[in-house]
């Protein structure tokens, strides 16, 4: 899959690359894109669909070398394969008869305006292409965009072939000699500016692709937006293409610069590590008792042993909690009082069996309480660590209304799953007899491998569906490895495997296949879990700078994409003042991601008071402890930019709290005339996630509330008997244990459906 099986050079920085993709092949239309990854150390890019080839099963990309991942993807030959590559994204163009069409393009623009131009005339109208370059050399595709067309013009700006001028000024002749009802450009974003200047002058529709910085390619980063008619749209999904009359191009072409320092010094480390391979190789050339409540009572909660806080806060992937030693869990169980109606197990949205491996672990059976939990949880290290016990489980536990700790059933919980991991004592588990029903999940976060576990361990064939190129959604974008080390996740995933789990990457569901193609292909069950990846934004002056992130765009770039490592292309923005807006758990992986990026301030701003934080206390501890600064009664009504573009200062409204809203949380209100400016040089919202729009969009029978999430019954059920839903494409937006209870609520009932009928 992915492997190159054509690779031609356009000119000595533009290769084509005719690529083995039957799934997108098929799916593609005109103005789709995809997103590759040449290696697991590279950047996502996006890249716009040439052609296809449906009975071959390829596209045809092309790429102009700008960077030290378009570098790396040149330097690959026919039958090298590309890492990943994830698609058809975008909006398709509007294809229809308008009358007479330009395409206006520019460099590397004429690859995504062939299947444009090649659809506009299938449809019936004259098209017009209008294409233009430097000089002749850098002119791309001028045969087959002659095909196409009724005519070809060819701009050059040294008159080396073709007229000399710029692109503008062959569509102007063109509008002066002849009516023109609609104009596309795609090139350069300093030429669609000019472009659509030039069209509104005369009055005629225009659109234009804008190709912008993506890191993800679905919505979920927010890295892509764009001012749209003085509103903020999301390229990635609300594009490619957008009315150009109303693109805010000046705001565009200085957020493209956001990464320019980045991706400068990338390049020289990359071209240095090059020029040492090449004197390397010249070298090579040349060789050289049972105890009582009230004893149990008694003993004091265990503290979980800690990385030091000024260690820490340098280490980006060191977990910061260390786990319990075995000596200080089995002591720990001895608290648990074992009652006749365990609360706790009612606390817990998955229903673990608490007393039963709590009480194993006190006997030293850590084996048997790991098998306890599994019967319950898919995801128990993951639990251990990410999930709020004290909210749940733990918040029921009889040691509060006996005015003592809770017991601490979170760490004793990841303690059970890392002694069985790390001791390599995991129960053999033989792999169900499957039943020959094929069940698919759209998405691989907690809801989609609980429901995957519990699906694969009554026979079903399962088969996961992920769009990124890592198994696992949020628990590998979302949260650091300070937090939630990779390997952990790896590991449960692996124990899925084991049961017979398929996983696919790189396949967005609603655009590389649909629902129906699932369904002929004979998948019984549907069950989507793609979470609430879309950032939201406070829609205030100069949200859109440089230097103002989501936090989504920011962990992905870093958990994800590791861009803080030297050895990946993926730029990340390093800054001195950092400012992250909101007070939840992602606020607090954020700033804390930023003091280990060299932050030398960074500060949490949050609109109420630190009582009302939705954030775990001890992530708020935690943060606390390793120099953050916390701001609350605070919000930013303006970000303010220096004479580069980037954020510099913020004007923050100074708040107080008022009656408590639906939530039971005093609603934060302005402190009439009264604001604060700070200084800061990166600005990450934080304030809450939308459901991914994907599946939805491409399901208009699928019935969704206002907000975006897909409506289900008690048990989980749609509108469309044969998918069910869970998590926070459901929820708006919940914890991991949440999204595991709608994994196992739905797979029960997924299987009660199938035997029934």
């Amino acid at each position: 899959m992915n492997k190159i099986v054509k690779k031609h050079f356009y000119s000595e920085n533009v290769v084509g690359l005719v690529v083995e993709a039957p799934l997108i092949a098929r799916s593609r239309k005109a103005g789709h894109f995809v997103i590759i990854r040449v290696d697991d150390h590279s950047e996502r890019v996006p890249l716009t669909i040439a052609d296809a080839d449906i009975e071959n099963g390829t596209i045809t990309l092309i790429a102009q070398r700008v960077g030290v991942s378009t570098r790396k993807l040149a330097e690959l030959n026919e039958g090298d394969s590309l890492a990943d590559v994830v698609g058809p994204l975008g909006k398709a163009t509007d294809i229809r008869k308008f009358g007479t069409v330009i395409c206006a393009c520019g460099g590397v623009g004429a690859a995504p305006m062939l299947p444009i131009a090649r659809a506009l005339k299938q449809a019936g109208n004259k098209v017009i292409t209008v294409t233009a370059a430097r000089n002749k050399d850098l002119l791309l595709l001028k045969d087959q965009l002659r095909e196409v067309s009724d005519e070809l013009v060819v701009m050059t700006d040294d008159g080396s072939e073709g007229t000399k001028g710029l692109v503008t000024n062959g569509i102007e002749t063109i509008i002066q000699r002849e009516k023109v009802d609609k104009c596309i450009t795609i090139g350069p974003a300093i030429m669609m500016k000019f472009v659509a200047l030039l069209t509104k002058k005369y009055n005629i529709p225009t659109d234009a692709s804008l190709n912008t910085i993506m890191v993800d390619g679905t919505g979920m980063c927010g890295a892509c937006r764009v001012t749209v008619g003085g509103k903020t749209k999301f390229v990635c999904v609300d594009g490619p293409e957008f009315d150009a009359h109303e693109v805010d191009f000046d705001e565009m072409l200085k957020r493209l610069t956001t990464y320019r320092t980045e991706e400068k010094e990338a390049m020289d480390a990359y071209m240095a590590k090059e020029n040492q391979n090449k004197e390397a190789e010249k070298t090579s050339e040349n060789p050289t008792t049972e105890l009582k409540a009230k004893d149990r009572v008694a003993i004091p909660r265990v503290k979980m042993p800690e990385l030091e806080p000024q260690e820490r806060r340098h280490l980006l992937r060191a977990e910061v909690n260390q786990g319990l030693a075995l000596e200080q869990a089995m002591t720990e169980a001895k608290r648990c009082l074992n009652c006749a109606k365990p609360t706790c197990v009612e606390g817990c949205p998955v229903n673990i069996n608490i007393p039963a491996f709590v009480k194993q672990i006190e006997k030293g059976n850590i084996q048997k309480a790991a098998d306890i939990i599994h019967e319950s949880s898919s995801l128990p290290a993951v639990c251990g660590r990410v999930c709020p016990q004290e909210k749940q489980c733990e918040s029921k536990c009889i040691h509060l209304k006996m005015k003592s700790e809770s017991v601490a059933i979170g760490y004793l919980e990841r303690f059970a799953a890392d002694y069985e991991r790390t001791n390599n004592e995991q129960s053999e588990v033989a792999k169900p007899q499957t039943n020959g029903i094929k069940i698919a999940v759209i998405g691989s976060g907690p809801a989609g491998l609980t429901f995957a576990g519990d699906m694969a361990k009554w026979g079903y064939e399962v088969t996961v569906f992920e769009a990124l190129h890592e198994i696992g959604g949020v628990l590998k974008y979302g949260i650091p490895e300070f937090r939630l080390p990779n390997k952990i996740v790896d590991h449960e995933i692996d124990g899925l495997r084991h049961l017979g789990v398929h996983f696919e990457k790189d396949v967005v569901v609603g655009k590389t296949i649909t629902i129906e193609q699932l369904q002929e292909e004979g998948y019984k069950g549907i069950f989507v879990s793609t979470g609430a990846g879309f950032p939201r934004f406070m829609n205030i002056p100069g949200e859109n700078l440089i230097g103002v992130l989501s936090s989504n765009e920011y962990l992905t770039r870093v958990n994800l994409m590791d861009a803080s490592s030297p050895l990946t292309d993926t730029p990340i923005l390093k800054a001195k003042r950092v400012a992250v807006i909101g007070g939840g758990n992602t606020a607090m992986d954020s700033v804390r991601t930023a003091l280990r990026l060299g932050a030398e301030e960074a500060t949490i701003v949050y609109r109420r008071s630190e009582n009302e934080m939705p954030a775990r206390v001890e992530e708020v501890k935690h943060a606390k402890e390793e120099g953050v600064q916390f701001l609350t009664l605070h919000n930013p009504i303006e970000y303010h930019a220096d004479e580069n573009g980037r954020v510099c200062r913020m004007t923050l409204q100074v708040m107080e709290l008022g009656e408590p809203d639906a939530s039971g949380r005093r609603s934060p209100v302005p402190v009439e005339g009264k604001t604060i400016d700070k200084d800061v040089d990166l600005v990450i919202v934080s304030i809450g996630v939308n459901p991914n729009p994907l599946i939805p969009n491409s399901m208009p029978e699928l019935k969704t509330s206002s907000k975006g999430t897909i409506v289900v019954d008690d048990e989980m059920r749609s509108s469309m008997p044969v998918l069910f839903a869970g998590g926070d494409i459901v929820r708006g937006g919940a914890t991991v244990i949440l999204a595991m209870s709608d994994g196992r609520k739905a797979a029960a009932a997924m299987h009660k459906q199938i035997f029934n009928q």
